[in-house]
């Protein structure tokens, strides 16, 4: 993909209503997203739209303490989906191991949806919302536990 093609995606997202856009052509992913104003943070509530430790001070990257929780959380505002079909089995439940890109929920979000991804392997501790809860940006959807 060249420069003017991203260029192009970007001019796009900036003046649409869309808060994130996601795009794979082949081996290539990019995921663009944009905030009209900070977000609100409230104590002990994760820090990015991402597998973030409680913690803000420790970055995503760092190991994780033994006591500190990884959470997985909502990149946008929508409706939780445990499942890809009412009748269809969930994503992952507690005790799941989950391998990096694996899919672990859709969030629907004017009227599209999205696939959220565990970004590294993890051991879903907890599922923290119900199915078709709504969900604020941030809001932890999943505990986690990094393998």
């Amino acid at each position: 993909m060249d420069l003017e093609k991203i260029e192009g995606l970007v001019k796009i997202i900036e003046n649409s209503s869309l808060t994130e856009f996601t795009l794979k052509e082949g081996d290539l992913k990019i995921t663009m997203s944009k905030l009209d104003h900070p977000p609100v943070i409230a104590p002990g509530m994760p820090v990015a739209a991402s597998m973030m430790p409680a913690s803000a001070e420790t970055p995503a990257t760092a190991e994780p303490e033994e006591d500190e929780q990884l959470f997985i959380t909502s990149p946008i505002v929508g409706t939780f989906y445990s499942a890809p079909a009412p009748d269809a089995p969930a994503f992952v439940k507690v005790g799941d191991q989950v391998k990096n890109g694996q899919t672990v929920c859709i969030l629907e979000a004017m009227k599209l949806m999205n696939e959220i991804q565990a970004e590294y392997d993890c051991e879903i501790e907890a599922v923290l919302v119900s199915n078709e809860q709504k969900v604020e940006y941030g809001q932890p959807l999943f505990r986690v536990k990094k393998l």
